[in-house]
């Protein structure tokens, strides 16, 4: 495979990056563990055409695809931004546009291509059982249940919820605003825009059994956005070691910190290698189960220690909610876990392995 970025990929990121360079600041993440949905920077994303140009162009995208979602979600995850771009685009909008009917597409898709509206996703974690059932009925689908801490659900007008079918699993498309549904906004580890969905017999449109589909993009997407943390991250710690002094010396010259900092590259380089390795392999479609575990798995181990990095090496500065640096492990620490911490997926990878055949 070639690890090299291609063109569009390149002005992807390099469009998503000035955008994302000029509009979020502190004052626009507000403080620590409140806001966490910028409404205004998601519609310019919109006018600027970063949130249409990775989807297909039947339905008015610009053609592309997992690839340069994660080039983008690489770039959110460098300014720590707060945009549901990996539940609306790379997992919800991409399932409708390749799933759905025109009217989902209709319904759904076009508003989240224009900016004004959330899609959030509420999938069980690697490992984890289902939360919702389906009743279907000649009249349609209901669902019943609960999921704690989806994603961008707390701003989300549309939901995609895979559900317990009896027989098996299928994702549907519930709306915000139907009878039986109820979102409780939740605080998690960085922002407050997760949200605890409960339906009861709420209605439901079927889109499939595409809940494996949307795991292994979504579990991608976020090994992109934990990659952008990370990097980011580093560079800001080893900045700090460039400047900082102790003993009349500059700490980055100090043995301890050096091994730490070239720990912490190491670790970026696997997030990174084992990421577009998973993205090549589905974007081929190929099957990428073990690659997506490995990636995920990395993104979390290395993501954990590179954010430790960070605030050991900032010292006092690095556990003030108010400092950049802080941002940064916060953000990484939540996309540790989310979809499944490294246990999980190192269980599933170990799981897979001992059924294939020698």
């Amino acid at each position: 495979m070639d690890f090299s970025l291609s063109e569009a990929q390149q002005a992807l990121s390099g469009l998503t990056r000035r955008l994302l360079a000029d509009k979020v600041t502190p004052d626009t993440l507000g403080p620590h563990g409140s806001g966490g949905f910028d409404a205004p920077l998601w519609t310019d994303l919109a006018k600027a055409g970063v949130l249409d140009a990775a989807l297909p162009g039947s339905v008015g995208g610009g053609g592309f695809g997992l690839p340069e979602q994660c080039s983008v979600l690489a770039e959110v995850g460098r300014a720590v931004a707060p945009v549901p771009y990996l539940p609306s685009i790379t997992m919800a909008a991409a399932a409708l546009a390749e799933f759905g009917t025109p009217e989902l597409t209709e319904r759904w898709v076009v508003p989240v291509l224009r900016g004004v509206v959330v899609l959030a996703v509420a999938l069980p974690d690697a490992g984890a059982p289902c939360g919702f059932t389906v009743e279907s009925t000649k009249d349609g689908h209901r669902l019943t249940g609960a999921q704690s801490a989806v994603p961008f659900a707390a701003f989300a007008h549309g939901l995609l919820v895979e559900a317990d079918t009896g027989g098996g699993r299928g994702v549907f498309v519930v709306d915000r605003e139907a009878d039986g549904v109820a979102v409780a906004a939740q605080r998690t580890v960085d922002h407050a825009d997760a949200g605890l969905v409960e339906l009861t017999g709420a209605p439901a449109v079927a889109l499939g059994d595409v809940g494996e589909w949307l795991r292994l993009r979504g579990t991608t997407g976020l090994c992109a956005q934990q990659l952008g943390v990370v990097e980011r991250a580093l560079e800001l710690t080893a900045a700090y070691a460039r400047e900082r002094e102790q003993f009349d010396h500059v700490i980055g010259g100090f043995q301890a910190v050096r091994q730490r900092l070239a720990d912490a590259y190491l670790d970026v380089e696997a997030v990174r290698l084992t990421l577009w390795q998973a993205a090549w392999r589905l974007t081929e479609g190929l099957p990428a189960a073990e690659e997506v575990a490995t990636a995920k798995f990395w993104a979390a181990e290395a993501g954990h220690r590179v954010a430790h990095t960070a605030v050991h090496i900032h010292g006092g500065v690095g556990i003030d909610v108010d400092h950049p640096v802080h941002r940064y492990f916060a953000a990484a620490k939540r996309l540790e876990f989310t979809f499944g911490g490294a246990t999980a997926h190192l269980r599933a990878l170990g799981t897979s392995l001992a059924e294939t055949p020698a």
